[in-house]
């Protein structure tokens, strides 16, 4: 396993990083913690969890990720052995459950989802703290899409830095990241911890695969020079680059089936995926594999975030960091990028 640091920190994390959004829906307890074992086995340090997980996001189920964490991290001698990662939602009106829908990130709501997240973890501090989505309106997942009049009612920057801030002074956050945000945003933050002595981005979660490349042209260049390297979220696109979904096909159980207007079945995306399918196939190499490695690969890239249902699947997504890809691969990706840039978009 490789392993990188994160930011500007001291800290070191694994090249993938375990996901949860799973854990609690698709995953029982048992399931998430025979994976937590199987990623340490494999090298993986690192897991990433949220408030609102597991998706998609009910009443009676969110926390259970965080949830099924705690039991795990309550063992022996467990806690020290992992970098755990968690998120604070933003303002949102398809999640009037969580926290009783008090989800803007103003000084108040970010110390009250902390200290639940925290309890939930069984753990006084998380290594690194990051805000599922900005307060501000902007387009969905860090996407096109701008829109926020500038009259629009958020909390200000300095006011949720500042409560970060203080969170990490008492002890509770180590670092903290961004997730779902744009160069605007990174700059903006970065600015503010320079000039008022507040803690700097370490890292933004994005979505990045195959399908959708967006981060290369607005954010990789802010993510190398400022030390707020990505970790990639859906490098499979959501599963769908394995080709399940293809021809309108619905897997029982599979987990695009539950979210709604996803990018990855829109007609440009689907008629890519049989190109990353070809390509693998001539080098002898799973779609899948060769997708995460690629993404692995992106000199802005801190780490990759993997998750499964099954023991099979985790298996193979652990197994891609191992792949080096030849140039003919990388030229084969770009020469399919170029046909059609991000189809998902």
């Amino acid at each position: 396993m490789e392993y990188r640091k994160l930011g500007n920190t001291d800290i070191e994390v694994s090249a993938l990083c375990l996901g949860t959004m799973t854990w609690g829906g698709q995953n029982t307890e048992a399931e998430a913690h025979t994976q937590i074992e199987a990623a340490l086995e494999a090298g993986i340090n690192f897991i990433d969890n949220a408030e609102m997980y597991p998706t998609p996001v009910r009443g009676e189920t969110w926390g259970l990720s965080e949830e099924i964490l705690g039991r795990w991290l309550a063992g022996p001698d467990r806690r020290e052995k992992v970098v755990v990662a968690s998120k604070v939602i933003g303002p949102g009106r398809d999640y009037p459950t969580v926290r009783g829908g008090h989800t803007r990130l103003d000084r108040g709501n970010i110390a009250a989802a902390l200290d639940a997240s925290l309890a939930r973890m069984r753990t006084d501090y998380v290594d690194l703290y990051q805000l599922h989505w900005p307060d501000r309106v902007l387009g969905r997942d860090g996407g096109p899409g701008f829109w926020s009049p500038p009259e629009a009612d958020v909390v200000p920057l300095a006011e949720t830095l500042d409560a970060l801030g203080g969170l990490v002074r008492a002890g509770k956050i180590r670092h903290v990241g961004l997730s779902n945000d744009t160069p605007w945003g990174v700059m903006a933050f970065q600015h503010l911890a320079e000039t008022r002595g507040w803690p700097r981005m370490v890292s933004i979660q994005n979505a990045y695969n195959l399908l959708a490349r967006q981060f290369e042209d607005s954010l990789a260049e802010v993510a190398i020079r400022e030390r707020c390297g990505l970790l990639a979220y859906s490098p499979l696109a959501a599963g769908a680059l394995s080709g399940k979904y293809l021809r309108g096909a619905l897997p029982s159980g599979a987990r695009l089936i539950t979210r709604e207007g996803n990018p990855y079945r829109r007609p440009r995306a689907e008629a890519a995926i049989p190109a990353y399918q070809q390509l693998a196939a001539e080098h002898g190499l799973p779609v899948t594999q060769m997708a995460i490695a690629f993404a692995a690969s992106r000199p802005f890239m801190t780490s990759v975030i993997v998750a499964a249902t099954t023991p099979g699947h985790l298996a193979d997504n652990i197994a891609s960091i191992d792949l080096e890809l030849p140039e003919s691969v990388l030229a084969g990706i770009e020469r399919i990028h170029g046909e059609d840039p991000n189809p998902s978009a």
